[in-house]
């Protein structure tokens, strides 16, 4: 089993999909990768040789911005937005859409399930 980055990648499927499995290698940078480091990206992740994996990794770190390190990168960007109280750190830090999406309707994946307000007024108007 290839292990990259610190992720195993998916034995059956085929180089440039298991690839995508690294945060932030999508389908065609794990291409291009794939041929900076001479392999077939059509070939099956568990046919690759030991070279070829070692030849990848070297390839990835090369280029670097993976994982961890692109993870952290990220977060310190979205906490620095909210330090300098820019609109978009605002919006971070309400947990609201930050790039100008409406929110009077939808927008629930970011603000999560609706607020149960109207049943419990329709609770306390049945008890009196």
């Amino acid at each position: 089993m290839a292990r990259i980055a610190g992720v195993d990648l998916p034995p059956n499927k085929r180089l440039w999909v298991g690839l995508t499995a690294i945060y932030g290698i999508g389908q065609q940078r794990a291409r291009t990768l794939a041929e900076k480091a001479n392999v077939d990206a059509t070939k099956k992740i568990k046919d690759l040789t030991e070279e070829e994996v070692t030849r990848l990794r070297a390839a990835i770190e090369a280029e670097g911005g993976v994982e961890g390190d692109l993870r952290k990168d990220m977060q310190m960007n979205i906490r620095r937005l909210i330090e300098i109280q820019c609109y978009r750190g605002l919006r971070h830090r309400r947990n609201l859409p930050v790039r100008g999406q409406r929110t009077h309707t939808n927008a629930r994946t970011r603000k999560g399930p609706r607020k149960g307000a109207v049943a419990a007024k329709k609770k306390v108007a049945a008890r009196k």
